[in-house]
């Protein structure tokens, strides 16, 4: 197991839940058999949004792990959410931990558990939180730093959104990107599982994952998913996932060929200028906003305009709908002016 985390891509797969002995070991020695897996996951303890639902087997479930990475021989991982979990994880030799995003999303659990895992050398991964707070990611991760754990590994699992879309959590590339440029000693895997929720959609998240240059993949996988107690819809057979696997290119980080890197500069060069102007465009749109708000402020009139934004969006979508930019890209942009805007006038309005 020592520095597993280095290899890449990593390949962590897996039932969503422990439901039997016989499911468990099955899987894993399914997984096993592709050659491609570096890691058997599953859940024992399964935090759900509402009570009634499976829950995982819990301590039950313990033995199973063990029995399977003895019979499959793969290191095995499972989440671990309380100090009790850490507990009785470690008394049956669990290899790996991950902590789930419900457990980071809450500095008071996190704590917890890192006090309990304090000066550990087990690999632990940190998923993102549920909602998009990249502090809190990098809380979690500085809290487990301080309590002296060393192997320390990230997982992207997307976060909830309040738009409706076709996937389960919204992917949100620039958030992760960014903990990737804060932490950039820790390996990032992606769990397209989650953000997908559909297990047709996991092969192109999946490759995005890779084109961006992740260090691997967490997939879950279940040797018979229709009968799967919890995320039936979002996990592959060890079949289907070998072949998804065989499916997706790990692109190089870098060429070394000449001809790539003039092309590449020179159009590294044009984003630049461009990206010049945009903002140049940007701060002039400001300075506008601005103006209007000492009209708005000596005309006591309210800043925000509901209709006039609505029409500021429509108009946006209408024009570009052709133009091979998203919807999510183009409302996102907006978003984020129309955030900007209304605070330079609230700035105006308080007379700072």
């Amino acid at each position: 197991m020592e520095k597993i985390e280095s290899k890449r891509p990593l390949i962590i797969a897996g039932p969503c839940s422990a439901e039997s002995k016989e499911q468990t070991v099955n899987t894993a020695l399914a997984l096993a058999k592709t050659g491609k897996v570096d890691i058997f996951r599953a859940g024992i303890w399964k935090p759900r949004t509402k009570p009634n639902t499976f829950a995982g087997m819990g301590a039950e479930a313990l033995p199973w792990l063990s029995e399977a990475k003895r019979l499959s021989g793969l290191p095995v991982a499972t989440e671990v959410a309380t100090a009790q979990h850490i507990e009785e994880a470690a008394a049956h030799d669990i290899d790996v931990f991950w902590i789930g995003a419900r457990t980071t999303s809450n500095p008071f659990s996190m704590q917890e558990v890192a006090e309990s895992l304090r000066g550990t050398d087990k690999l632990v991964f940190v998923k993102n939180p549920i909602n998009s707070d990249i502090e809190l990611w990098l809380g979690a991760i500085e809290r487990l730093a301080q309590c002296n754990v060393k192997r320390i590994a990230l997982i992207h699992r997307g976060f909830s959104s309040y738009r409706a879309t076709i996937l389960r959590n919204a992917p949100m590339w620039h958030l992760a990107l960014e903990m990737r440029r804060r932490a950039p000693e820790l390996p990032m895997i992606c769990d397209p599982s989650h953000i997908c929720g559909r297990r047709d959609l996991i092969g192109d998240i999946a490759q995005q994952a890779a084109d961006l240059n992740y260090d691997g993949l967490m997939i879950e996988s279940h040797i018979s998913p229709e009968h799967a107690k919890s995320d039936a819809r979002q996990q592959l057979t060890p079949d289907a996932l070998n072949a998804l696997l065989n499916e997706i290119k790990w692109r190089l980080a870098e060429s070394d060929s000449a001809e790539f890197n003039v092309a590449i500069e020179e159009l590294r060069r044009r984003i630049d200028h461009i990206d010049g102007e945009i903002f140049q465009l940007l701060v002039e749109r400001m300075n506008a906003s601005e103006e209007i708000g000492y009209i708005k402020r000596d005309n006591n009139v309210m800043i925000l305009q509901s209709a006039r934004w609505d029409s500021i969006v429509n108009r946006t979508l209408s024009l570009h709908k052709e133009s091979g930019l998203s919807e999510e890209f183009l409302r996102t942009i907006l978003d984020a002016i129309h955030i900007e805007s209304i605070n330079r006038q609230n700035r105006v309005m308080k007379g700072e």
